[in-house]
């Protein structure tokens, strides 16, 4: 056993048999942390920020932690939309204690990887699934890695990691998805040189929304339009009330997160998901998001997003706007986009992957089927599948310790 491993196998024995929030409470309660960009207060002292060039167009604002020893592996931490690499704030401490380098990113278009506020005429392409996947490659070989360890993903994070696993297994060796299933790329149809494939006529899913007796929209359609990055960036109440309530409504706090499987991607049946998913037609986000802000009350009990923590998110997001992260959604609905992927038409994650999502969140169904893909045929080592008790969409923060026990009991056994 070389000396990495034996170092990563005694950091995981240590780590697995204490709390893991008590390390990080431990790190943040040495004071002001004057190495990082934001979170100055909150980040624990051990986490640093730092600009790379990416060698992708863009100079990227990372957390990092456990950088003072040389040679360690490298775990990425992607995350997701409306977050930042703050994200991660309660993963970064306990991943490097573990023996890692844990670097967690503002992506493209997001916190202080934005020079100046992305506009919804500036180029599309960049935020392309191939060219996030480049963006993290380049990030990972400006480190100095030729390998990462892991590559972890929330939200979007979950589908650039799961693209970056099944497009480069040589240097992502591994891959968590966190909240977003990857029931893998399009498949093109076999054997139809004599006898053409039918063509299925597309399902109007906006029309067959508005047709229903209460009409409504999905969120998709409503975050790619022109109208939404002013809809969320000067909202009436606000970004930091805009946030607050839906970082609530999608999490275990709000009692109506009780998600279960849908039948079919019908009308219907995905009318059946919460408002922030499937919205009332002529609402807007900022709207539907004011009729769920928690009270005073709730917000003083939530202890996973306090108000310290949510001004990290609030000052970016009023500072940068939303369009960098909107962008994913215009791309769901340009199918000019969808041509390069189908280069990959019937490929597999073939390295070890685990996936792991609040009980309580609808992010596990809302696009039905593709959970029990991903369990049978998507990921061909899908070493396991948690649902993490007493925790919505924002897994991560709203039980760190589960979830990082899972993801550094996945990395031991990886690892070994």
């Amino acid at each position: 056993m070389d000396q990495t491993r034996r170092y990563l196998l005694q950091g995981f024995g240590a780590l697995l048999g204490h709390s893991l929030a008590s390390s990080v409470d431990a790190a943040a309660s040495m004071g002001r942390n004057n190495e990082v960009e934001y979170g100055r207060d909150t980040l624990g002292a051990g986490i640093r920020s730092r600009y790379v060039d990416n060698n992708n167009g863009v100079r990227m604002h990372v957390l990092e932690a456990g950088f003072e020893q040389p040679g360690r592996p490298c775990v990425v931490l992607l995350h997701g939309f409306p977050e930042l690499a703050y994200s991660w704030r309660n993963q970064l401490l306990p991943i490097a204690a573990a023996g890692f380098h844990t670097v967690a990113p503002d992506l493209r278009g997001y916190g202080r990887s934005v020079a100046t506020p992305v506009k919804f005429d500036d180029a599309l392409l960049p935020y392309s699934l191939l060219n996030r996947v480049s963006d993290v490659l380049g990030l990972v070989r400006a480190l100095g890695y030729e390998q990462a360890a892991a590559v972890v993903g929330h939200d979007w994070g979950g589908p650039t990691a799961a693209w970056c696993a099944l497009v480069r297994p040589d240097v992502f060796r591994s891959v968590v998805l966190v909240s977003t299933p990857f029931n893998g790329p399009g498949e093109l149809p076999l054997g139809t040189a004599d006898h053409p494939a039918k063509r299925v006529r597309a399902v109007d899913m906006d029309r067959e929304l508005a047709a229903l007796p209460r009409p409504r929209k999905h969120y998709w359609s409503y975050l790619a339009t022109r109208a939404a990055n002013e809809d969320l960036w000067h909202p009436p109440q606000g970004v930091h009330d805009l946030l607050r309530a839906w970082f609530y409504f999608k999490s275990a706090d709000w009692k109506g997160n009780n998600p279960f499987p849908l039948k079919s991607w019908s009308a219907a049946e995905l009318a059946k998901m919460p408002e922030y998913y499937i919205m009332d037609l002529n609402e807007t986000v900022a709207e539907t998001m004011a009729a769920k802000m928690p009270s005073k009350a709730e917000i003083a009990a939530c202890r996973w997003m306090t108000e310290a923590d949510l001004e990290v998110y609030g000052t970016e997001y009023a500072r940068t706007g939303f369009q960098g992260g909107l962008n994913s959604y215009r791309l769901l609905k340009d199918s000019r986009y969808d041509a390069e992927l189908n280069s990959f038409s019937n490929r597999t994650i073939d390295v070890p992957s685990c996936y792991i999502a609040g009980a309580r969140e609808w992010a596990v169904y809302q696009s039905p089927g593709a959970f029990e893909e991903m369990q049978h045929g998507a990921c061909t080592q899908l070493l396991g599948v948690h649902l993490v008790n007493g925790a919505g969409h924002s897994v991560a923060e709203e039980q760190p310790d589960p979830t990082n026990r899972l993801i550094l009991e996945f990395l031991r056994r990886v690892q070994s």
